[in-house]
């Protein structure tokens, strides 16, 4: 079976200039995976139009399909459409069915219509118009010399729903593309290179078909082990068996055999045991909070948040002593211990996660220097703390701590 492969570009100046994020890439790329599709390039330009077409005939070259994101706004700097038409031939035509897309949202939110709006239902004569049902710009499917191209807008909202509706499908019908199955196991507590040493007689009796990847992120590693083939029932039945042997190895370091986020992983514990939990939080700001209820139904669970950023906070809402700030200070094992006991009194929850820690960039000291971090995670029965040093900037810092907070509450309630 052809291997089918696509290639995805990215036009904007603001992306080049890391004003914006591309984020369409990534989301794109999985989606694709999951269809047996495999991305062959990524690739970002600005608005030139010289380097929109060199780009895609390039990519042409190498890729089975072309997928496009941006430069289809209503502004001077989007000049994608009069590209596309110099690249396919022919020129623009207005659309019928994207013009009344465009009528009716501005008409439905009262605002006045102008004839830049307007234009935005003008599309390629070469191409077959994608409607947007979530935006004005329309998507553009193409077709040249056995090569298959899409432009869609670069807004994320609006590219997810061309995709799920209509891109992705079409591509299924159009190629034919191999089953892929997918089992990643989430651990955290060992490094890459500790972990590969103790995975290499595992990897060596994988068959050829079926591939590990290491995924390092925050405090996490995912492992993930992918099967292709042409029959998905029997590759998944293939796969468990191959995972099961994974997870057997490193029962000490896995958090979960699912890949899934860590206040999920939180999240299913406190569902299952029929408990709830809270934060009290200084050097997050929230952040603990945040990954929690990021979750949907996590109200079934999470009760609340108490945010001490100042020790006058600390001691006024959590009942931390005047006396164990002055003499340990504010990051210190005496100090989230008191944070934790006081957060179980006043939530009133069955566990709580306290944090206090100095994120940096400044603020340390030689015996506390920046990255110092303690937690305090625990029950009305047991309260655990723990000491990390990060070395990373501020915001890895607090997602670092916000990781292990919630790997500590985890180990805890699985005890």
């Amino acid at each position: 079976m052809k291997k089918v492969t696509v290639s995805i570009i990215t036009i904007g100046d603001e992306l080049l200039i890391g004003q914006t994020i591309d984020t369409n890439s990534a989301w794109m790329a999985q989606e694709l995976n999951a269809l047996g599709i495999w991305v062959h390039r990524r690739v970002a330009i600005g608005d030139v139009k010289e380097d929109i077409l060199e780009t895609m005939a390039e990519e042409a070259a190498v890729s089975d399909i072309v997928l496009i994101t941006g430069g289809l706004g209503p502004t001077a700097d989007d000049i994608t459409k009069p590209t596309l038409c110099e690249y396919f031939g022919g020129g623009l035509v207005q659309n019928p069915d994207a013009l009344k897309n465009v009528m009716h949202i501005f008409e439905s939110r009262g605002l006045p219509v102008l004839q830049r709006n307007v234009d935005q239902a003008m599309v390629p004569e070469a191409c077959t118009p994608i409607l947007n049902d979530r935006g004005t710009a329309p998507g553009m499917w193409f077709e040249k010399d056995g090569k298959i191209y899409v432009s869609m807008p670069g807004v994320p909202h609006e590219m997810k729903g061309m995709m799920e509706s209509y891109v992705l499908p079409r591509l299924q019908e159009y190629f034919e593309t191999p089953a892929v199955v997918h089992q990643t196991l989430l651990t955290s507590g060992m490094g890459e290179s500790f972990i590969a040493e103790r995975l290499m007689d595992f990897e060596k009796q994988l068959p050829a078909h079926i591939k590990l990847a290491y995924l390092p992120s925050y405090a996490l590693l995912k492992l993930r082990l992918t099967a292709l083939g042409k029959d998905k029932i029997s590759l998944a039945a293939e796969l468990s068996g191959h995972f099961q042997l994974l997870k057997s190895i490193l029962p000490d370091i896995t958090v979960a055999d699912q890949d899934i986020v860590m206040g999920e992983v939180l999240g299913r514990i406190l569902q299952k045991q029929g408990k709830t939990v809270g934060t009290a939080e200084s050097c997050t700001g929230g952040y603990i909070a945040s990954s929690i209820t990021a979750v949907p139904g996590s109200s079934a669970y999470f009760k609340g948040s108490v945010v001490t950023y100042a020790n006058e906070m600390k001691m006024k809402l959590l009942g931390v002593k005047a006396a164990t700030l002055d003499t340990y200070g504010a990051v210190s094992e005496q100090t989230v211990r008191e944070m934790a006991t006081g957060a179980l009194q006043l939530l009133e929850t069955d566990y709580v996660m306290a944090v206090s820690g100095i994120m940096g960039p400044d603020g340390g000291t030689p015996d506390k220097p920046t990255g110092t971090v303690w937690i305090a995670v625990g029950s009305r029965e047991e309260i655990r703390t723990t000491r990390h040093h990060f070395r990373y900037d501020r915001d890895r810092n607090i997602q670092m701590t916000a990781i292990y907070a919630m790997n500590e509450l985890r180990k805890l309630m699985n005890t």
